[in-house]
C-alpha cells in the first residue's frame, strides 16, 4: 500500500462499481480450478465481447499482493485465449483502483532474494497481452497501482482518481516500469517531480499531462470503459492486435524502427480476409462482417 493512504476497515464490504461476486471463476470454465480470491471476472457487453476484471481486495484498497497478480495473470491468459473476447477492461472499486504493491510482502526481502527470483518480473504480463486492455481507474492508483494502469493500452479515469509513484517515501523507487512508462507518458519534468517527491496528481491533471485519455463522473466511468472496449471488439481482433503492436512500437522504439514496424504490419493486413472484407464493405456501402481471419 502506498504511504499516506488510509486503511479500509476489514469489516467493510467492497465499494465496487460493478455487481460482481468475489471469488468468481474464469469465464466459461476456462482454467478450471479454485475460484479467484482477489478478482471478480466476467464477460460483458451486448455480444459478451468484453472481458471484465475487477480487482477485489477491499480490506487493503486492492494492494497488489503476489496472489492477486498471479490470479490476474491467469485471468488475462484465459481472456486472451477466448475467441469471443475482443478487448479487456481492468477496474477496481470506487475508492481504489489499486493503492500500491503490498508493502508487508516486500518489507523483509533482501537484494539477493529480489535478484535471484526476478521479483516483479511477472507483472509485465499485462503489457504483453495482444488484446487491447483499458484501465478504468477510480480512486487511488498509486505505486504499483499506477504502474498497472500504465501497462494497459488506454486509461479512463473517474473524476476523483489520483495517480502517483510515492515509492521514494518508502526509501525505494518504482520497480514495475513506473519511471519508464510515466516518463514516456507525461514527459521528464513531471515524471521526475512525481517520482522524487511522491506527490500525486488528480484525474484532471493526468488528462492534461496525457496520462489518461478521458475523465468521467465516478458512476459513469465503467460504462464508458466497457463501451470503448465494445467498440474495439467490433473490429477485426486480428487487425486490432496488429494496430496495438504498431502503436507500442512508437512507444518503445525509435521513429525509424517504428515506421518499419508499421509498414510490415500494414502490408501484413493485406494477407487477411478481414482487410479484404473491410475494403469491400466500404466500396459496397455496407457494414463489414469481420471474421478475425
Amino acid at each position: 500500500m502506498a504511504p499516506g493512504t488510509p486503511r479500509e476497515p476489514r469489516s467493510q464490504a467492497p465499494t465496487g462499481d460493478i455487481p460482481l461476486a468475489a471469488g468468481s471463476r474464469l469465464p466459461n470454465g476456462a482454467g478450471a480450478g479454485a475460484p479467484f480470491q482477489y478478482l471478480a471476472v466476467q464477460k460483458t457487453g451486448v455480444r459478451q465481447s468484453v472481458g471484465l476484471i475487477q480487482l477485489n481486495r477491499p480490506q487493503a484498497l486492492n494492494a497488489l499482493c503476489q496472489g492477486l497478480m498471479e490470479e490476474l495473470r491467469q485471468a488475462l491468459e484465459a481472456l486472451e485465449n477466448d475467441p469471443q473476447v475482443g478487448a479487456i477492461v481492468i477496474t477496481g472499486s470506487q475508492k481504489a483502483f489499486a493503492a500500491g504493491a503490498d508493502i508487508k510482502e516486500m518489507q523483509n526481502k533482501t537484494f539477493q532474494e529480489c535478484y535471484s527470483s526476478g521479483f516483479l518480473t511477472g507483472w509485465d504480463k499485462v503489457s504483453t497481452v495482444r488484446k487491447p486492455i483499458i484501465a478504468a481507474v477510480n480512486g487511488y492508483a498509486l505505486g504499483g497501482g499506477c504502474e498497472l494502469a500504465m501497462m494497459c493500452d488506454i486509461i479512463y479515469a473517474g473524476e476523483k482518481a489520483q495517480f502517483g509513484q510515492p515509492e521514494i517515501l518508502l526509501g525505494t523507487i518504482p520497480g514495475a516500469g513506473g519511471t519508464q512508462r510515466l516518463t514516456r507518458a507525461v514527459g521528464k519534468s513531471l515524471a521526475m517531480e512525481m517520482v522524487l517527491t511522491g506527490d500525486r496528481i488528480s484525474a484532471a491533471e493526468a488528462k492534461e499531462a496525457g496520462l489518461v485519455s478521458k475523465v468521467f463522473p465516478v458512476e459513469k466511468l465503467l460504462d464508458a470503459a466497457i463501451a470503448c472496449a465494445e467498440k474495439i471488439a467490433s473490429n477485426s481482433k486480428l487487425v486490432a492486435a496488429m494496430a496495438k503492436e504498431s502503436v507500442n512500437a512508437a512507444f518503445e522504439t525509435t521513429l525509424a524502427e517504428g515506421n518499419r514496424t508499421e509498414k510490415r504490419l500494414f502490408y501484413a493486413t493485406f494477407a487477411t480476409g478481414d482487410r479484404k472484407e473491410g475494403m469491400t464493405a466500404f466500396v459496397e456501402k455496407r457494414k463489414a462482417n469481420f471474421t478475425d481471419s
